[in-house]
């Protein structure tokens, strides 16, 4: 089981990790660039994170298939960070964030050392989804102006988003030419079904746009250019910006506010949406392994706490096992954790060797990838398939979405579990049947039966998994009897549907589910019974 305490086994490399490792690398190096442009970070600290997570923290045993390095859905927690801790300094507020991290690093090491990281699984989806597309809804509305070449008066995302109009009347012509080509490059690349569209990396495509026009506009230069009886500016500060090498770019942590209540704050938003985000994504990825080798998720957790240890130290993002790259690492053929280590040395040798050409890329086209994130983070889709679970999920997620908007994460996936709770009490749970679990295990031949009783749901979800860790070579069959069940919700029946992808020979069946009323279609609609 993922919660296994045996240590990864250990392989060489194969001719599939070194392909799949610099497949990832050319979509992983525009993308670290981003996402530190847009936490406040120096450009070059997403490289550094993803270095590390390669290089160093492969041989500490993290999850086999999956790639570590800075995450889209942290940006608003570093950015936020940088911006408070700073107060005004926008160099001091990144030196403070970089304390943040090293101690956000040190809870998450705690957390994997104790097991903890399981508890990620309990978090409810359609909580997680409205947390990640509030995040998106901050990046797009912060990076859209990136893309016109426009400096916003504006600082939340609702006034940011209100600003777009006003910032399309002034934006800089040779600036949305190069944001507007990336967009429609990103948007319609995966819409073309011909193999040689699927095997180019979108984002390097992006790249090999946008650095010619660049070049073209002679953004190296600061000048002034005339279009339409007016005058716009463009020069160098429309580029990467990077150190003179990777020495140069090592910073270390200012712990002068450590201690504060905004820098715990951070702490605790570091450490919690970054372990939540990590052990999902591990999750997702195991499901997606062919060879369905279950990862270690406390072991992958104090691993990934060590390289963000690490990475804080020397200046660098916080790191996460990252979903998007993860996949496009499987997709292309991985066959071990040596991906992730190649993906991580084809970005030194590139930084060591190349840093001139990383600073003709123009700030438009990274922030034109930012906003495609953020769509994909925020889709209409997303709404439409939480809706068609059912309207309490519906639900969870716009309070998760709006809650989070308004305040910050923390206090929108609190509120959004809280939420969840007193949805479970209305429809007839107590407090005690949802801290209990009520479970009776039973083993007949290849068949390993788990009757339950009370409430299935997310607060008892976790000793259910323990439950289920007697799952081996030899069970063929797992069947949850839900008939003494009076509440089952979404968040227990898709996570152990996701667990079964884990099992190599056995099959998962619910039986019971039938007596239950469901509040939706959909298999893994919550269900209670009604008298």
């Amino acid at each position: 089981m993922s919660d296994s305490t045996v240590a990864p086994v250990r392989r060489g490399p194969s001719v599939g990790d070194v392909k799949a490792g610099f497949f990832v690398f050319l979509i992983a190096l525009p993308l670290c660039l981003g996402i530190a442009m847009a936490s406040s970070f120096p450009p070059i600290s997403g490289v550094l994170t993803a270095i590390v997570g390669g290089v160093v923290v492969t041989f500490l045993g993290s999850a086999r298939l999956t790639i570590k390095g800075p995450a889209a859905g942290l940006i608003v927690i570093a950015l936020g960070a940088v911006q408070e801790l700073g107060q005004g300094d926008i160099v001091a507020g990144y030196h403070r964030a970089l304390a943040v991290g090293v101690m956000a690093a040190v809870v998450q090491i705690v957390l994997g050392l104790t097991g903890a990281a399981s508890a990620g699984i309990a978090m409810s989806p359609a909580v997680v989804h409205g947390m990640l597309a509030a995040i998106g809804v901050i990046i797009v509305s912060k990076q859209i102006h990136v893309v016109m070449g426009v400096v916003p008066e504006a600082k939340e995302p609702i006034e940011l988003l209100a600003e777009i109009p006003n910032s399309l009347a002034h934006a800089n012509p040779e600036i949305l030419a190069l944001g507007v080509i990336s967009l429609a490059i990103l948007f319609l690349l995966p819409q073309i079904r011909a193999r040689w569209a699927r095997a180019v990396p979108a984002p390097l495509v992006v790249l090999a746009a946008a650095v010619p026009l660049g070049l073209l506009f002679d953004l190296d230069h600061d000048h002034v250019y005339s279009l339409w009886s007016a005058q716009y500016r463009v020069g160098p500060d429309y580029l990467v910006q990077l150190p003179g090498s990777l020495v140069d770019a090592i910073t270390f942590p200012d712990f002068s506010m450590a201690l504060t209540p905004a820098s715990l704050k951070y702490v605790v938003m570091f450490a919690l949406v970054g372990s939540i985000e990590s052990t999902l994504s591990v999750i997702a990825v195991d499901a997606m392994d062919p060879r369905k080798q279950p990862s270690n998720l406390n072991r992958d957790l104090a691993v990934a706490g060590i390289g963000n240890l690490l990475s804080a130290m020397i200046g660098g993002l916080p790191m996460i096992s990252e979903i998007v790259r993860s996949k496009a690492n499987v997709d292309a053929g991985a066959e071990s954790s040596w991906a992730n280590f190649f993906h991580g040395l084809f970005l030194l040798g590139f930084v060591a060797l190349v840093p001139g050409l990383l600073q003709e890329i123009p700030l438009a086209a990274l922030a034109a990838m930012l906003v495609y994130t953020g769509v994909r983070l925020a889709s209409p889709y997303e709404v439409l398939h939480v809706k068609g679970i059912g309207l309490d999920q519906l639900l969870l997620f716009m309070v998760t979405l709006i809650v989070t908007l308004a305040t910050d994460l923390l206090v929108g996936v609190g509120v959004g579990i809280a939420l969840k709770v007193v949805l479970h009490l209305v429809r007839g749970a107590s407090l005690s049947e949802l801290f209990r679990s009520a479970i009776d295990l039973s083993r007949e031949g290849d068949t390993l039966c788990v009757r339950l009783s009370g409430v299935a749901a997310f607060t008892n979800l976790l000793a259910v998994r323990r439950a289920l860790s007697s799952v081996d070579g030899d069970v063929r069959r797992v069947v949850v009897d839900l008939s003494d069940v009076k509440l089952v919700d979404h968040t227990f029946l898709s996570r152990l549907a996701g667990m079964a992808d884990e099992w190599p020979n056995a099959m998962l069946e619910f039986h019971g589910a039938e007596s239950l009323a469901p509040t939706s279609p959909h298999p893994h609609a919550s269900r209670r019974r009604v008298l």
